[in-house]
């Protein structure tokens, strides 16, 4: 398939408009050559004279004037493309797909919703939730909310606010099979792990004098629901892991305390992910502040009361 030479159809349509070579060149802030070589190359490909020419007058050939309507057209029909995508890129408008993990999406990020929705009637969201890690560019996404340590990727990242990791069990656990104060003791206890990290079952802690400890932990699940996870630890069958927003509640009614507060985990970083690329659409660079300024406001908050208990 051999496509149209759309750009010299293009420039032959501004000279029937311009009525010259020259007009056309000053329209199109080309020089007159490059107007000239585009004529003379749809010519040759159409084989056929568009123009005829003399040194004082420009006319149209038959098949020129046959050429120009649908040029012209075309011509229009590219301005306006262009111009509804650039109005579209400028005014925020339209929707926008973004992925994050499930939790976090149900309590952090769709109660901020309403307010967007105030401040940017004209622009919708397709909010997909997944603790599988999703292929932005793949699965056509706009940008990603991941809680991680991301790798080296071409992905384009913006850390906004760290996620703190902190290691809970219920009273009715700690009761029955006494509580860890080392992380070493966690071998002995019945533990929950995420598999969306590297070695799911191998926890590694440092204390405020530097010293580390790694643990290999066993227990009745794994999985890559933190959902999953809280109803096990609530359920009095295990210790996990929890990222503070998933467990802040059940930590502040007592039905969850947190241990081992002496020998922290590096915290996780809370990453606005995008595909790379030129200029992104206002309504992304307008969800993408957003979202930053609101959820690095509410972690936090939460990461202030974290540091108060």
């Amino acid at each position: 398939m051999k496509l149209p030479d759309l750009e010299a159809l293009a420039i032959f349509a501004t000279v029937v408009k311009a009525r010259s070579f020259a007009g056309a060149a000053g329209d199109l802030g080309a020089s007159k050559a490059t107007v000239s070589k585009a004529v003379s190359r749809l010519e040759e490909k159409l084989g056929t004279r568009l123009f005829n020419r003399t040194s004082r007058r420009l006319a149209l050939t038959d098949a020129g004037r046959r050429l120009a309507e649908r040029a012209e057209r075309i011509l229009a029909e590219g301005e306006a493309a262009e111009s509804d995508v650039q109005s579209e890129s400028a005014s925020p408008r339209g929707l926008v797909r973004v992925a994050a993990p499930l939790s976090f999406g149900i309590r952090a990020v769709a109660p901020l919703l309403p307010k967007f929705f105030e401040e940017y009637p004209d622009v919708s969201i397709d909010l997909q939730l997944s603790d599988s890690m999703v292929d932005l560019i793949g699965d056509g996404f706009d940008l990603a909310l991941r809680i991680s340590v991301l790798p080296d990727s071409s992905l384009v990242a913006r850390r906004i606010a760290d996620v703190n990791l902190l290691f809970v069990a219920s009273p009715a656990y700690l009761k029955k099979h006494g509580r860890p104060t080392h992380p070493l003791q966690l071998a002995e206890h019945q533990c929950v792990a995420y598999t969306n990290i590297a070695n799911p079952r191998t926890w590694r802690f440092k204390n405020a004098r530097g010293e580390e400890a790694t643990v290999r932990v066993n227990g009745p699940l794994v999985t890559n629901s933190g959902e999953a996870m809280t109803a096990v630890a609530l359920a009095g069958q295990a210790i996990t892991g929890l990222p503070d927003f998933l467990a802040r509640d059940a930590i502040a009614d007592g039905r969850l305390e947190v241990l081992l507060e002496d020998w922290p985990v590096v915290p996780a970083g809370l990453h606005l992910v995008m595909p790379p690329g030129g200029p992104r659409p206002a309504r992304v660079e307008v969800l993408i502040a957003f979202l930053a300024r609101e959820l690095a406001k509410s972690c936090g908050e939460i990461a202030r009361k974290d540091k108060l208990k």
